[in-house]
């Protein structure tokens, strides 16, 4: 049957509308994708533990982690404001402020310049520190700026003439281990020598989340960690699809994880790394607070 010209008109018509339908929706996505990676969502969450002094009650932790040179603003103003949003007692940083394929000090600086104004600063190393020859450079101008660089070393936090610790790792890749078995190891032993000194709450930082084993059975109470970028992708009632030295839907990428007395919080970070962008996984910083059990 031949098409009648009406019918002939109606099919450009629905091709042009196709066109359109498909470019809003790919704008759309687009835009999704924008926002997504540029959008910092302030997650915040709850510790309670008998262990903890009654001081320490309600003592609020900000934390960030691999921020990887990330630009938020002019002179980081965007991240400053939201961190400066969590009215933190202490930020802690666990590792991956600088990126080894771009390691300019300037946003990480800029970064650390504003955030020792908001509160105290706690950091450890990543494996980007390690990999690129400015750290040295880095570390002069953290101690320069009065952070508290916690690379295996421990120290007081003290409130109302009570007392907790904090410690830290340094990543393992200063050590060239060739294992993950050579690294829990020496993330134990330098684990139990420091808490010779301690017998406190113990709050630990480390950069790498996949030896949870490892801290819980230092018996550390709380640990900060990151290292997994939320797992990249992170896919509806699954989570991450992939993350270093953990491979994909790995165990450890966002949130709480507890076992036996240790409780590890992981960080999905800030910035980017090899994989430019992240989708359905925002930066984010993270807002805990430390409650007194009964």
């Amino acid at each position: 049957m031949d098409m009648t010209m009406e019918q002939m008109k109606r099919r450009p018509a629905r091709r042009r509308a196709k066109r359109i339908l498909f470019v809003l929706l790919f704008f759309l996505f687009l835009l999704w994708i924008y926002v997504g990676n540029t959008r910092i969502q302030i997650t915040e969450l709850t510790y309670t533990s008998k262990k903890l002094p009654q001081a320490f009650d309600e003592f609020r932790i900000a934390h960030l982690s691999d921020v990887h040179n990330g630009q938020f603003g002019e002179k980081q103003n965007h991240l400053l404001e939201q961190l400066e949003k969590t009215r933190p007692d202490i930020i802690v940083i666990t590792g991956d402020l600088i990126d080894s394929r771009r390691p300019s000090l300037s946003p990480a600086m800029e970064l650390i310049e504003g955030a020792v104004k908001i509160a105290p600063v706690y950091y450890v190393t990543g494996n980007h520190e390690a990999r690129t020859r400015v750290f040295t450079s880095l570390k002069k101008e953290l101690e320069e700026a009065k952070v508290h660089l916690l690379d295996d070393s421990i120290l007081p936090l003290t409130k109302d003439q009570a007392s907790i610790h904090i410690m830290g790792l340094r990543d393992p890749e200063f050590f060239s281990l060739s294992s993950r078995e050579e690294t829990s190891w020496m993330f134990l032993s330098k684990l139990e020598e420091m808490k010779k000194e301690s017998q406190d709450f113990t709050i630990l930082l480390s950069h790498r989340p996949e030896h949870f084993a490892t801290y819980v059975e230092s018996g550390v109470d709380l640990v900060f960690s990151g290292h997994a970028h939320g797992g990249q992708f992170r896919i509806p009632f699954i989570g991450g699809l992939i993350a270093p030295h953990q491979g994909f839907f790995p165990k450890y990428t966002s949130g709480l994880y507890q076992e036996k007395n240790t409780t590890m919080v992981v960080s999905r970070g800030i910035g980017n790394s090899i994989i430019l962008v992240r989708v359905n996984n925002p930066p984010e910083i993270i807002l805990l607070e430390l409650r007194k059990g009964e």
